[in-house]
C-alpha cells in the first residue's frame, strides 16, 4: 500500500497519475513537468511557466519598444527595458545611494564598490566589470562599424550607440531641463547639460587652463591646440575641428534662408544667426571693451575684438605674409588669393570671393533702380 506525505493526499495522487481522474488543465501541467527550460535546464511546473520562457518564434515579429524601437526576444526583457524610459528607480545602492531602474544594473554597480573589475582592455587599459562589456568596448578600437543610420549614413560599432543616435532624428525628447526647458532624448544628456547651469567646471585644459563642465567639450577644445581638423566641407574643402561647426558652415552653401528678420527683412539660414542679428536692432550690447568702450552683444566677439588692441597677430598668410589678429580675417583674406568665388549676384551673375563685396555690389543695382 502507498503512503503519502502531508503535502500530497491520496486524492491528489489519483488525479495526477490516473488519466480518468485528471482535469484538462492538470493533464497539461503534468506534461509541462517533464519539460525543461531551454535557458536554465530547470523543470517547469505549469504551462504558463513554459509560455513565459519560450522565445518568440523566428517567424514571428520581435517585441519592440514603442519609444526607441529596440527589439526583444522575451516579454520580460521588454518590461525591464521600459523602466529605462521612466523616472522610476526602485533599486538603491546601500553604499553610495545611487538609484537604478533595474536590479541587474544595481548588481553590476555594486561590483564597482567591491573592486571586482576583472577585464582590462589591452589597448587603452580601461577596466570593465563584465567580459561582454569588454567585447563591446573593443569594437571602439576597431574600424568595424556595422550599424549604419539610414537617415544620415553615420555608422556605429555598437548597436546601443546606433539606437541612441536614431532618437536624434526623431522629435521624441522625454527629459526636460527645469532651468531652461531644453529637452533631451536621453537622461544622461540632460545630466551633462545641467552642469552648464552650475559653476562647476571640473575639466581643465592643460594647455591654456580653460575649464569645462563636460569632458566631451574639453576633448573638442583640445583639437584647437592640436590643430586637428577632422571634418571637411565637401563643397569648398574648408576643415573644422568639430562636426557641429561643419554642419553650421554647410548652411552657407545652402541658398535656403528660412529665418527672416521682421525689422529689416534680412534672411538667415540659421535661427541662431537671426537671434544674433536681432541684437543689432536692440541696444543690448552687454560686453564693453575696457580700452575703446566699444560694446558687443556676445562675449566671444569682445574677446576677438581685444586682439585688435594687442600686437598679437598670430595668423599669417602663407602667400603674402600679411598677418591678422583673428583667424576669421585670415580666412577671408585667403579667398583673395584663390579663384574660389562662392558668392554670386542673382541680378548679373557676377561672382565674388567675399560676401561683403557681393553686398556692396548689390547696392549698385539698387541705386540704378
Amino acid at each position: 500500500m502507498l503512503h503519502f506525505q502531508v503535502d500530497q493526499t491520496e486524492d491528489t495522487h489519483l488525479r495526477m497519475y490516473s488519466p480518468n481522474q485528471r482535469s484538462q488543465t492538470e493533464d497539461e501541467d503534468l506534461k509541462c513537468a517533464s519539460l525543461k527550460s531551454l535557458v536554465c535546464n530547470k523543470p517547469f511546473s505549469s504551462k504558463s511557466n513554459v509560455n513565459r520562457q519560450l522565445p518568440v518564434d523566428s517567424n514571428d515579429k520581435l517585441l519592440e519598444c514603442s519609444i526607441c524601437n529596440k527589439s526583444f526576444t522575451w516579454k520580460s526583457s521588454l518590461k525591464k527595458h521600459l523602466f529605462v524610459h521612466s523616472n522610476v528607480k526602485l533599486f538603491n545602492c546601500s553604499v553610495c545611494n545611487k538609484t537604478f531602474s533595474r536590479k541587474d544594473n544595481l548588481n553590476a554597480h555594486i561590483l564597482l564598490h567591491g573592486k571586482k573589475k576583472l577585464f582590462t582592455c589591452s589597448i587603452c587599459n580601461k577596466i570593465l566589470t563584465w567580459k561582454s562589456s569588454l567585447n563591446k568596448h573593443l569594437l571602439v578600437h576597431s574600424n568595424e562599424k556595422l550599424f549604419k543610420c539610414s537617415v544620415c549614413n553615420k555608422s556605429f560599432s555598437q548597436k546601443s550607440s546606433f539606437n541612441r543616435h536614431l532618437l536624434v532624428h526623431s522629435n521624441e525628447k522625454f527629459f526636460k531641463c527645469s532651468v531652461c526647458n531644453k529637452s533631451f532624448s536621453w537622461k544622461s544628456n540632460l545630466n551633462d547639460h545641467l552642469l552648464v547651469h552650475s559653476n562647476e567646471k571640473l575639466f581643465k585644459c592643460s594647455v591654456c587652463n580653460k575649464s569645462f563642465s563636460q569632458k566631451s567639450n574639453l576633448n573638442t577644445h583640445l583639437r584647437v591646440h592640436s590643430k586637428e581638423k577632422l571634418f571637411k566641407c565637401s563643397v569648398c574643402k574648408k576643415s573644422f575641428s568639430r562636426s557641429d561647426s561643419l554642419n553650421t558652415h554647410l548652411l552657407v552653401h545652402n541658398s535656403e534662408k528660412l529665418f527672416n528678420c521682421s525689422l529689416c527683412n534680412k534672411s538667415f539660414s540659421q535661427k541662431y544667426s537671426l537671434n544674433t542679428h536681432l541684437l543689432v536692432h536692440s541696444n543690448e550690447n552687454l560686453f564693453k571693451c575696457s580700452i575703446c568702450n566699444k560694446s558687443f552683444a556676445w562675449k566671444s566677439n569682445l574677446n576677438q575684438h581685444l586682439l585688435v588692441h594687442s600686437n598679437g597677430k598670430l595668423f599669417k598668410c602663407s602667400v603674402c605674409n600679411k598677418s591678422f589678429s583673428q583667424k576669421s580675417n585670415l580666412n577671408t583674406h585667403l579667398l583673395a588669393h584663390s579663384d574660389t568665388k562662392l558668392f554670386k549676384c542673382s541680378v548679373c551673375n557676377k561672382s565674388f570671393s567675399r560676401k561683403f563685396n557681393l553686398n556692396k555690389h548689390i547696392l549698385r543695382h539698387n541705386d540704378k533702380d
